[in-house]
């Protein structure tokens, strides 16, 4: 017996979604048809976050209870007007990745049970230059989203200092994240080490705040900014990505001004989309202006710390450290 299933039509497109009722957060009731229809809703917003990128899909095609599958590839059976574009990994391996251009292509990957969207920082034309610099805002252990709200506010305050604007949204989860409009002109390596550079600014101002340490033992209870995020095939979850948890709670772009009394509870699959029709797309002018980030590669070559260690499954880069934490590196000595 064939699936159950209905059509929407997302702008050009018809857009066929299988087994509409399937239940994909059982706290909330929410169906896999509420997921298609959320992200139609919010489509200018998602599309703004994802339009020309590669984007890795994080699918839970059985709803949230069940275990991941996280997609790098293009779909292998997918219409014809699905886009890709070719990236290539710190292996030096290359894939087709999927190129969102359209917000049916948005609806058609929730259809496969995409909850949330990974896009790379660079666009299709050119996938070597990143044209955003991000920071990714990680509460550790115990701590909740007020402290990386204090952090965004303190990052904030640093990339005025060097007369750059973020944006800020929820992680959906505890944390944060800023995203900073660049010139694409410098590649992976250089945007990272802006990133370390700008990390290492901020966590100057506060370091009982806010922590750049690598190494998990060395954290303590601060917030977390991975600079690694800035490195090729590091990604974060895009503005209006569901997020894999009971209540469907969603990444959501809010303005500075917002920030200090954000819940980021209260947004969710059920309540961004009255949001986002009242409000619009609180980001929409991040393509605005563009930033030069040869300011921070001054601070990064400036200080005498040099580079971070890099994920454990990047191959070894020049200048980089050992990749071995510190408590394990005085034990061998």
């Amino acid at each position: 017996m064939a699936s159950p299933f209905i059509e929407l039509e997302v702008g050009e497109r018809t857009v066929k979604v299988t087994n509409p009722d399937k239940v994909y957060f059982p706290e909330i009731g929410a169906t896999k048809r509420e997921l298609v229809e959320y992200y139609v809703s919010v489509g200018e917003g998602a599309l703004r976050a994802l339009r020309d990128r590669p984007t890795n899909i994080k699918r839970h095609p059985d709803g949230v209870q069940t275990e991941a599958i996280y997609q790098k590839r293009m779909p292998p059976k997918h219409p014809d007007w699905l886009q890709s574009v070719t990236v290539t990994f710190p292996s030096g391996r290359t894939a087709d990745s999927l190129r969102v251009t359209e917000v049916a292509a948005i609806a058609y990957c929730a259809n496969l049970g995409t909850l949330d969207f990974h896009p790379w920082q660079v666009r299709a034309d050119d996938v070597e230059h990143p044209d955003e610099l991000r920071l990714d805002l990680d509460p550790q252990p115990g701590l909740g989203f007020d402290a990386a709200r204090q952090a965004a506010l303190l990052a904030r305050e640093v990339l005025a200092d060097h007369g750059m604007t973020g944006f800020v949204k929820t992680s959906g989860n505890r944390g944060a994240h800023i995203a900073v409009r660049i010139e694409p002109r410098w590649d992976f390596v250089q945007v990272r080490y802006a990133g370390i550079a700008l990390a290492r600014a901020i966590e100057a101002r506060d370091p009982s705040l806010v922590t750049i340490a690598w190494w998990k033992e060395e954290r303590g209870d601060r917030v977390f900014i991975d600079f690694n995020q800035n490195a090729r095939d590091r990604t974060v979850a895009s503005a209006y990505s569901v997020r894999a948890k009971p209540h469907a709670p969603v990444s959501t772009p809010v303005t500075w001004d917002e920030l200090p009394d954000v819940d980021p509870d209260e947004f969710t699959i059920r309540t961004v989309p009255a949001r986002f029709a009242k409000l619009g797309d609180v980001h929409a002018a991040i393509d605005d202006e563009a930033y030069s980030i040869e300011p921070l590669l001054e601070l990064f070559a400036e200080d005498e710390r040099g580079d971070m260690p890099y994920p454990p499954n990047y191959p070894k880069m020049p200048g980089e450290p050992k990749r071995v934490q510190p408590s394990k590196a005085r034990s061998d000595t």
